[in-house]
């Protein structure tokens, strides 16, 4: 199940669950779009794979026991794991590459 971290990794925007801005990788790194269009080229600094929009989870459950009540958001700040000062020639060495290519 997603964790669906509260904030961007990069500038610490608030990415509530109903954000429909936030962006996540495959090992659900979370971003801003912002962030993912203005800084990071769609290259995760973490695992250089692209980024998808994150789902929002539904806060009433049409199922029992399937919602966001049920399976709250993570309240676990994450902070950008990589040296920023390392970031361009990583994220200028795969962005030319398509995502799925990577």
């Amino acid at each position: 199940m997603l964790e669906l971290r509260p904030n961007c990794e990069y500038c610490d925007k608030d990415l509530p669950p109903t954000a429909e801005d936030a962006m996540i990788c495959t090992y659900e790194c979370t971003y801003c779009v912002s962030c993912v269009e203005g800084h990071l080229s769609n290259v995760c600094p973490n695992c250089g794979g692209g980024f998808a929009p994150r789902p929002i989870r539904p806060a009433t459950a049409h199922r029992p026991g399937v919602s966001l009540m049920h399976q709250p958001a993570s309240t676990t700040r994450v902070h950008l794991k990589q040296d920023r000062d390392t970031l361009p020639a990583f994220i200028d060495s795969l962005q030319a590459i398509d995502p799925k290519a990577r």
